[in-house]
C-alpha cells in the first residue's frame, strides 16, 4: 500500500506540474494536508453556520444572513467572481417561538414545532382534540361534518418502534463493500405517481380541514425520543396553508391518544410564525478559483447551505457547506494554479427538493421539455416527470465534474461512481493517497436525493461522496438534536483534504472524466406489470 501510495503522489504531482502554471512549492497535496490538520478553519466555519446563524429556512433572515456572510469568506480568501444566482422560490418563513400545552385533563407542556410555511396562532388558540388519522383524500368523507372547532390529530399513533440499528455508527470495511454493487436503473410511472399524491395530499389535507371549521392540526413525529422535524411545503406565494399546524414528539402524540379515548383532551397553542416578502428569490452562492486554460472548462463541488428550522442546520448541511467552503480556503491558501476552474457552490432550496442546483442546471446546463400534462405544471421539478428531448447548452461541455457532500459530518470513506464505469479506474487512482485517512473505496451504487441527482441524470460526471453515518440518519437528519455537538471536527478536517485533492486532479488531469450518454426516453423496466388493486 505505501508504494502504491507513493507511486499516486508522484503522478499528482508531476501532472500538476507540467499542466499547472509553476509552483514555488511542488508538494501541494501535503499542503493541502498540512492547511487542513494544522492550520483548518473548517471547525470555526461549522460553528458560525450553527451557533452563530442557526438554522437557515431558505429566504428566511437567517439564510440572508449566510448569504451574505459565506460571500464575505469566499472573497477574504481571495477566490474571484464571488457572485450569487438568483432563481424564483417564494416565501420566506421563520419561528420567534411556539409552545403548546395541555390544560384537560391536566396541565402539560408538551414537545412540539410548527410545521413550516403554516401560518401563526394569533395569539394562544384553546381548542379540544379529536384524532382523526387521514393519509389520502378518501379518508375525508369519514370525518365531514365532525371537526368544527377542533385541533385535529391527523396522524394514526403508530406504537412505540424498537431500536433495531445502532444509534452511532462507523462504516466497516464489510458494509462498505456492500455498496459496490450496480442497480439497474428502473422505470416504473406507477411509483413515481404514488410519490407525486403523496406530496400533493398535505395542501388536499389542510383545504379540507378549513373547510370542515378545524382550528388547527397536528402530525405525530416519524421520530422516537420526542425529536421533531417540523417539515413543510407551503412555500409558494398564493399557496401558503390556511391553517396552524404542529408536530408533536411521537410519545407526547401517543399520550393524547391514549387520552382522548377515555375523556375529553384540551390544548392551548401559541404559534409566533413569521412570513417573509420582501424578495421572492433564493440565491446560490458561487466562487471560483481561475484555471490557467481558459478552455479547457471547470470542474466543482457543491453542498447545500439552507437547513430545515428544528435544530442548526449543523449536520444537514452546515457540515457539507463547511467542507465545502474550507476546501477553497485551502486550495486558495496553497496558491493552486489549475488548469481547469475549480467553482463552489452553495445551493438554496436544497430542502424544498433540490431547487438550487435544478435552477443552476436550467441555466447554465441542459434544459427538458415542460410537461405537456396541465396536472404535472405545478410540481416542484424533483417530483415532475423527467421529459425529453434534453437540450444541452452551451455550457454543457464545459463542467468536467461536480462532486457533492451531503450526509452529515462523517469522516468521508470513498464515492459512489452513479452508474459511470468508466470513472472506476481513474477514481482509485486519486483515491490511493488517502487510504490511511479512510477514504479509498469507489463504489458502484447510486445515490438520491441532493443536488448532484439533476446533473448526473443528464449523464454528467457528478458524484457524493460516501460518508460514516454517526448518528445523522437515526437521530440528527432534519431533528431539532442537528446541532453543533453532532459534529466530528476529526471528520470535517479529512473531509476538507480529500475534496480538495479530488478537486485538484480533477482541475488537472490531462483527460476529462468520462461521462455517460445524454438520457433519452427510457423503456418500460418491467412491460408485463399489472398494478395490484389492492394498492390503489
Amino acid at each position: 500500500m505505501q508504494k502504491l501510495a507513493a507511486g499516486s503522489w508522484a503522478f499528482i504531482l508531476l501532472t500538476a506540474s507540467s499542466l499547472a502554471a509553476p509552483q514555488s512549492d511542488p508538494v501541494t497535496i501535503n499542503r493541502i494536508a498540512d492547511a487542513a490538520f494544522n492550520h483548518g478553519e473548517v471547525v470555526d466555519i461549522a460553528a458560525h453556520l450553527a451557533d452563530q446563524i442557526g438554522g437557515r429556512m431558505t429566504n428566511s433572515p437567517a439564510m440572508r444572513k449566510a448569504e451574505r456572510w459565506t460571500q464575505d469568506q469566499f472573497k477574504s480568501w481571495g477566490l474571484k467572481d464571488v457572485r450569487t444566482e438568483g432563481f424564483d422560490f417564494g416565501r420566506g418563513w421563520w419561528i420567534e417561538s411556539a409552545e403548546v400545552r395541555m390544560t384537560a385533563p391536566r396541565p402539560l407542556e408538551l414537545h412540539g414545532i410548527p410545521i413550516a410555511w403554516t401560518p401563526a396562532t394569533n395569539g394562544v388558540l384553546s381548542a379540544a382534540i379529536i384524532v382523526a388519522p387521514m393519509s389520502t383524500d378518501k379518508d375525508f368523507a369519514d370525518w365531514k361534518g365532525k371537526l368544527s372547532g377542533k385541533i385535529v390529530l391527523v396522524t394514526w399513533p403508530a406504537p412505540p418502534k424498537d431500536d433495531a440499528d445502532a444509534p452511532f455508527e462507523r462504516l466497516s470495511d464489510a458494509d462498505i463493500a456492500k455498496l459496490d454493487k450496480y442497480l439497474e436503473p428502473a422505470f416504473d410511472p406507477e411509483m413515481r405517481q404514488k410519490r407525486i399524491d403523496r406530496y400533493r395530499f398535505r395542501a388536499k389535507l389542510d383545504g379540507f380541514l378549513a373547510e370542515e371549521g378545524a382550528v388547527a392540526w397536528i402530525q405525530m413525529s416519524r421520530t422516537e425520543g420526542r425529536l421533531v422535524h417540523g417539515e413543510g411545503s407551503g412555500y409558494r406565494v398564493g399557496k401558503t396553508p390556511r391553517l396552524s399546524a404542529l408536530e408533536l414528539g411521537a410519545e407526547d402524540y401517543r399520550r393524547l391518544t391514549r387520552l382522548a379515548k377515555v375523556g375529553e383532551v384540551r390544548l392551548d397553542i401559541d404559534s409566533r410564525v413569521h412570513y417573509e416578502d420582501a424578495d421572492h428569490n433564493a440565491y446560490n452562492i458561487l466562487a471560483d478559483i481561475p484555471g490557467t486554460d481558459p478552455q479547457a472548462g471547470y470542474v466543482m463541488a457543491g453542498a447545500h447551505l439552507d437547513s430545515w428550522v428544528a435544530g442548526d442546520g449543523a449536520a444537514d448541511n452546515g457540515a457539507g457547506a463547511a467542507v465545502v467552503m474550507e476546501a477553497a480556503r485551502i486550495l486558495a491558501s496553497v496558491g493552486a494554479k489549475p488548469r481547469r476552474s475549480i467553482r463552489f457552490a452553495l445551493w438554496s432550496g436544497e430542502e424544498q427538493g433540490l431547487l438550487g442546483s435544478a435552477a443552476y442546471v436550467e441555466k447554465h446546463l441542459a434544459r427538458r421539455p415542460p410537461p405537456t400534462d396541465p396536472a404535472m405544471a405545478d410540481l416542484p421539478v424533483y417530483f415532475s416527470p423527467d421529459s425529453y428531448p434534453v437540450q444541452t447548452l452551451p455550457g454543457f461541455s464545459e463542467l468536467a465534474a461536480y462532486f457533492n457532500i451531503d450526509n452529515g459530518s462523517g469522516k468521508v470513506r470513498g464515492i459512489y461512481t452513479e452508474g459511470n464505469f468508466a470513472v472506476v479506474p481513474m477514481f482509485r487512482e486519486w483515491l490511493a493517497p488517502f487510504a490511511s485517512l479512510g477514504a479509498a473505496s469507489v463504489v458502484a451504487q447510486p445515490t438520491d436525493s441532493t443536488d448532484h441527482v439533476f446533473m448526473s441524470r443528464l449523464g454528467l460526471p457528478a458524484f457524493q461522496f460516501i460518508q460514516d453515518p454517526l448518528d445523522y440518519e437515526t437521530r440528527v437528519h432534519h431533528t431539532d438534536l442537528d446541532t453543533f455537538d453532532h459534529l466530528r471536527p476529526e471528520d470535517l478536517r479529512q473531509a476538507a483534504v480529500v475534496l480538495a485533492g479530488v478537486l485538484l486532479n480533477a482541475a488537472i488531469t490531462e483527460k476529462p472524466l468520462p461521462r455517460k450518454p445524454v438520457p433519452s426516453q427510457p423503456g418500460l423496466t418491467d412491460p408485463f406489470h399489472y398494478p395490484d388493486p389492492a394498492k390503489k
